[in-house]
């Protein structure tokens, strides 16, 4: 039977004694409804996973004994980030949860012309939290020990600023190049090098983000004659890398 897995913050030891954070705890206690004595999984991203039972259990309140480490990771061998044009609501939740299945390593949300999210200072720390959130709970249920950073949503320029080994602009162009040639053509440049995706929001890339992406050193990429969503282009980019480079060969 799949064991129930539980992200914390704070540092697991074998046999030490932790209170599980109130979110999880409450999942467990009145959701899931498990009780004394029942085991589960923890991981706090440092390495590995752990063994616990669950020692004691009040009301919101779920405390467990940590029990032996095992060493498991079930990462990608690719380095890929995901630069993702902010999405409304349940269509960024989406993005973030499959990305983080498909094995992303980190996920930048940007700020775009066309984006229909408006982000200040005052609505940012609590958007970022929540997306931090749903990234997490991905990991639970996926099997991933390494949880991948949203980072601070940024401006596209600031973007631009810092070319990877590979960046990759997704557009819907017939002029754009498909994946497996681009990959050809960076052959031995890649090199176990860090990939970036660059998707749209909604409305897509305005004609002076796409150039500036161009002149930035962006190749633009296609997947096929159809136009792609927002919530679908970049989850088929990282499912084709994987397929070509990655894990799912």
């Amino acid at each position: 039977m799949r064991l129930t897995r539980v992200h914390v913050e704070a540092p697991l030891a074998s046999n030490a004694s932790v209170a599980l954070p109130s979110g999880a705890a409450r999942h467990l206690a009145r959701v899931l409804r498990l009780g004394v004595g029942d085991a589960l999984r923890l991981f706090n991203g440092r390495g590995g996973e752990f063994d616990a039972i669950i020692a004691a259990v009040h009301r919101d309140q779920v405390t467990v004994q940590v029990g032996a480490h095992h060493v498991v990771e079930n990462e990608s061998p690719l380095n890929l980030t995901l630069l993702q044009g902010v999405a409304r609501g349940e269509k960024m939740d989406l993005i973030l949860q499959k990305a983080t299945e498909l094995g992303v390593t980190a996920i930048v949300p940007v700020l775009m012309a066309r984006s229909t999210v408006r982000l200040d200072a005052d609505n940012t720390p609590a958007k970022q939290q929540h997306w931090q959130a749903v990234v997490i709970s991905a990991c639970e249920q996926c099997g991933r020990n390494t949880v991948p950073v949203v980072a601070t949503p940024l401006p596209l320029t600031t973007v631009l600023a810092a070319p990877a080994a590979l960046d990759l602009l997704l557009s819907p162009e017939p002029s754009a190049a498909a994946l497996p040639t681009l990959l050809e053509q960076a052959g031995p440049q890649l090199q176990g090098g860090p990939i970036r995706l660059l998707v749209g929001p909604e409305g897509g890339f305005d004609t002076p983000e796409t150039a500036a992406a161009l002149k930035a050193g962006f190749r633009a990429c296609r997947f096929g004659p159809r136009i792609l969503r927002t919530e679908t282009a970049g989850l088929a980019a990282l499912a084709a890398l994987q397929s070509l480079l990655g894990d799912l060969r």
